[in-house]
């Protein structure tokens, strides 16, 4: 059975839009896109994005997400291909009530009915994990669900004052585990919890 690892950047006071570029996503008159690249700087925090970008078997991206993606990674500069590689020939799986198939960047294929059941029978095939990159509203749908088996936090040592967040706000309880932290050298904490069930 493979895990389903989300993968977010974070400021400290939970904030995960737009963190790479004022034009990613303004809606709701946001106005700190781009905050989180200047800690990408840092060789120790690029390692660890990278590592975790390698490691995984599949991703699973909310519509956003996939789209920003699609319309960059394919004609990422040399320099960036070895984010590029992984990001364009891994399978994506895509949460979407809006787009139809097929789909231009792939290999990917448009999650079907139920989100919960779509991504339960995933988590039940043979493969690497499949990991989650930004989709902060595909992140709540599957923490709501119980479908998040680690969250793998970049937090950043900044607070942007609002924006969109991915942890839900139902009010529930839900407990978490640290499995690995570390300082990077520019203050950013590089964290990794399992949920306990």
């Amino acid at each position: 059975m493979r895990k389903v690892v989300v993968n977010e950047f974070m400021s400290l006071d939970g904030v995960a839009q737009a963190p790479g570029s004022p034009e990613e996503d303004p809606s709701g008159g946001f106005q700190h896109g781009g905050w989180h690249m200047q800690y990408m700087e840092d060789e120790g925090t690029m390692k660890w994005v990278l590592d975790s970008i390698l490691e995984a078997g599949a991703f699973l991206l909310g519509r956003r997400t996939w789209e920003i993606f699609a319309a960059y990674w394919p004609n990422a500069p040399e320099e960036e291909q070895v984010v590029a590689e992984p990001l364009n020939t891994k399978p994506k799986y895509v949460a979407s009530t809006t787009l139809s198939e097929p789909l231009g960047w792939q290999p990917s294929t448009l999650l079907r009915g139920d989100l919960g059941e779509a991504v339960g029978a995933l988590k039940q095939e043979d493969g690497g994990d499949m990991h989650v990159i930004g989709s902060t509203q595909l992140v709540q749908a599957l923490i709501e669900r119980d479908l998040v088996d680690e969250l793998r936090l970049m937090i950043d040592p900044v607070a942007l004052g609002g924006g969109k967040r991915f942890l839900p706000d139902d009010g529930a309880l839900r407990a978490w585990s640290l499995v690995d932290g570390q300082v990077a050298g520019n203050g950013a904490l590089l964290t990794t919890y399992a949920a306990r069930r």
